[in-house]
């Protein structure tokens, strides 16, 4: 079967900084939904009409992976918002409780990046996001994509993509 939408693809991939940074190692395959939300659309636009053991290497820029770093999105809330056990690297969606920063937007994942005694630095920027990507990427199998994942773009059965979410740590998944 080869690669087009809508499908569910499995890939395994490589994935560093443009210096040669590992960030990423995917050796058993994960599988993503292809037409939908799980994979970058330059990924798919690589691999669309492709099969089984295809290769590429991808090299990937800011506004094509996980966008440019926007300072906009650091916001300083508070200490005394967050639980006593409020750590770096923690994330939560959406502006925290009782926020008195109106411009901060609902529908990001914030990190917080530093705790303080008297406020906590929150990112609203994706981890990855202003960083130059390399991708080494190989399709290791293709198959149809059932009803609920066609009806949710996603294999996902809450509906996230696997790729737009990447955790704190420099792990992907």
């Amino acid at each position: 079967m080869l690669i087009s939408a809508p499908c569910v693809v499995s890939l395994s991939w490589r994935l560093e900084d443009a210096h040669g940074n590992l960030i990423d190692h995917l050796d058993e395959p994960v599988e993503f939904f292809y037409g939908g939300d799980d994979l970058l659309a330059k990924v798919e636009e690589v691999i669309a009409g492709q099969g089984t053991s295809y290769e590429a290497t991808l090299h990937l820029e800011p506004e094509h992976a996980f966008g440019e770093y926007e300072a906009g999105l650091v916001f300083f809330e508070a200490r005394d918002l967050f639980p006593e056990a409020i750590a770096t690297g923690m994330q939560f969606e959406g502006p925290p409780e009782g926020s008195l920063t109106p411009d901060m937007p609902a529908d990001k994942i914030y990190t917080v990046t530093e705790v303080y005694d008297s406020h906590v630095v929150l990112d609203g920027n994706h981890p990855l996001a202003g960083i130059a990507l390399v991708l080494q990427l190989k399709v290791c199998g293709v198959r149809e994509a059932d009803e609920e994942e066609t009806a949710n773009r996603s294999v996902d059965k809450e509906g996230v993509s696997l790729l737009s979410l990447a955790p704190p740590s420099p792990h992907l998944h």
